[in-house]
């Protein structure tokens, strides 16, 4: 919206949410929101006032149900259906469910949205005992904040490694052996079988036939994009709305942005969908363009960032093609980065309170894209 207005656009803008509150930051749920550090207002990504300032119709809790591309309308659930001239969709992800018996006890969390966070805060009391289903960002981010609140933390996770799907080795060791100098319990290689319990959870039954005793369960085991209302449609989906270097989906009045898209990358060469907040904006900048009959394409290279206790993750990059890594600094003193090559090109970088290291190697990686003028495809190529 913000883009949209400095773009020039003055048409009226729909804004439809089934959430209950105004857009709002989600990195901080699994941080200083569970830390109770800040209040839920605090997040919201603009004040309602600022919708209302620049024409903004903002529907709360009302579900799109559908897309009507030939009539060029949206279908809602409980209320007429919008007209459009182009549509954005921003339709985020969602937990991925557990597959296991007991799933649906009372006692077992996702999170995902302010409305899970303000369920699971109130469970984290000093000497109850949480188990925590997966060992990625959320996990381990949720798993810091439940120690320094004196609750009990078992973490189970499948892979042979914590983060092992975004981060290397080296990285993975570090927080293996920060966590549990911190006192959660770790099991690696480890499958959930089940949970059990007589009206909410009590245990949770282990792949090696043990049973973890649990007070409360949260289950962060990846996320699904929401990609359901552009499929139906019969827009191009693959593992999220497929999408070229504009966000525009296979059909050009239809834009989609954030965890629900997907992009053919001319860099890592393959589909990718990126789930972070940098990745979010500079799609929406390039929608916004699109939009409005500008050129701005989506080229930037993806970043991420995680606290956990008092080390900072920032990476910049992705580990996709890498060849070969260097350590700088020592990971005993809790400042280190680890940066990764093709050949001698600089492919990503890893810094765990070394700020420096990553604006330096960032701008390194932004340098090479402007310089190699990659481009993805479009529908019309």
């Amino acid at each position: 919206m913000t883009n949209l207005r400095s773009d020039g656009f003055e048409g009226s803008i729909t804004l439809v949410s089934d959430e209950a509150y105004h857009p709002y930051q989600r990195p901080p749920l699994s941080k200083k929101m569970l830390a109770g550090e800040v209040a839920a207002d605090r997040l919201l990504l603009k004040p309602p006032r600022f919708y209302e300032q620049n024409g903004v119709d903002v529907r709360l809790n009302t579900r799109a149900t559908a897309i009507d591309r030939e009539n060029h309308m949206v279908v809602l659930a409980d209320a007429p259906a919008i007209p459009f001239g182009k549509l954005l969709l921003a339709t985020g992800s969602r937990p991925r469910p557990i597959p296991v018996s007991g799933a649906d006890l009372p006692g077992i969390f996702y999170l995902r949205s302010l409305a899970d966070v303000s369920a699971l805060r109130p469970e984290l009391s000093a000497g109850s005992k949480l188990v925590i289903v997966g060992g990625g960002y959320i996990g381990l981010e949720v798993a810091a904040i439940a120690r320094s609140l004196g609750v009990e933390v078992h973490l189970v996770e499948a892979a042979s490694r914590l983060l092992a799907r975004v981060a290397s080795p080296a990285i993975s060791d570090f927080y293996l052996e920060t966590h549990r100098a911190r006192g959660v319990e770790i099991a690696l290689d480890m499958a959930v079988h089940g949970f059990w319990g007589t009206g909410r959870v009590e245990g949770v039954q282990l792949g090696d036939e043990r049973t973890v005793p649990a007070d409360l369960v949260l289950v962060c085991i990846g996320a699904i994009p929401n990609s359901e209302l552009a499929q139906e449609a019969g827009l191009t989906v693959e593992g999220g709305i497929l999408v070229d270097d504009h966000a525009r989906t296979s059909d050009p009045d239809i834009y989609a942005v954030g965890d629900c898209a997907a992009h053919r990358s001319p860099i890592y060469g393959s589909v990718i969908r990126l789930e972070s907040v940098h990745n979010a904006i500079e799609q929406a900048k390039a929608a916004s363009a699109g939009m409005t009959g500008k050129h701005r394409p989506y080229h930037t290279t993806p970043w991420f960032w995680s606290d956990q206790y008092e080390f900072k993750l920032q990476s910049a990059g992705l580990l996709i093609g890498a060849e070969r890594s260097e350590v700088i600094g020592s990971l005993a003193s809790g400042s280190f980065s680890v940066r990764h090559f093709i050949g001698d090109a600089l492919r990503a970088v890893e810094c765990v309170n070394d700020p420096a290291t990553f604006m330096t190697s960032r701008a390194a990686l932004n340098e090479a894209l402007v310089c190699t003028g990659a481009t993805a495809p479009t529908f019309t190529e």
